[in-house]
């Protein structure tokens, strides 16, 4: 008799976990600067599912030496998948600021999302992309033209760009990685 109560105590558990699996949604998760990773062992101690996008860059030093780095795709973001009543569990992880949400709801990410998102990053198709339209004023970030500006004048393909500067009173156009511009926004 004790043995058929272990064997619906265990089914009870088991019925249980498949309940908390089909509860579980992605959701993206705010850090603070610089913490994805950390954010992450975090979670990976604690048994929390997660995935931190990442994608490989070159990187030059001042010193020449070149280096592969492994940067976030979404700084200061990382993705779990949790129920939504375990929310607490990830906004205690050191690093966390917030879950993102809308009006005091959680704001649950399509598990394609995520799908796609890691599928893309294996294939190498998924790269971090400065968020500016033709026109738009740029800085360069990185580079022999780091710190100037210009205006975006057309896009040569998925990945390089060409800017339009102005030096010595006359208009350049310096083609430059994609990756290496950022968009200036003055304020009105």
């Amino acid at each position: 008799m004790l043995q058929g109560v272990e064997a619906s105590t265990s089914d009870d558990l088991v019925e249980l976990w498949r309940a908390e699996i089909q509860a579980a949604k992605w959701f993206a998760v705010f850090t603070l600067p610089n913490h994805e990773k950390r954010v992450s062992q975090h979670c990976q101690h604690r048994l929390i599912e997660f995935f931190v996008p990442l994608y490989k860059v070159k990187h030059r030093w001042k010193n020449r030496q070149t280096a592969i780095l492994e940067r976030p795709l979404f700084p200061g973001y990382l993705f779990v998948r949790i129920p939504s009543r375990h929310r607490v569990q990830v906004l205690e992880l050191p690093g966390v600021v917030s879950i993102v949400s809308s009006a005091g709801q959680l704001l649950p990410l399509p598990d394609e999302y995520v799908t796609n998102l890691r599928n893309g990053l294996l294939m190498n198709k998924v790269q971090p992309h400065a968020n500016v339209d033709v026109g738009e004023a740029v800085r360069i970030v990185c580079g022999a033209f780091a710190g100037a500006e210009g205006i975006l004048e057309r896009r040569k393909n998925d990945l390089r760009v060409v800017l339009r500067l102005e030096m010595l009173a006359r208009s350049v156009s310096v083609e430059v990685d994609a990756s290496e511009i950022e968009g200036i926004y003055h304020a009105a």
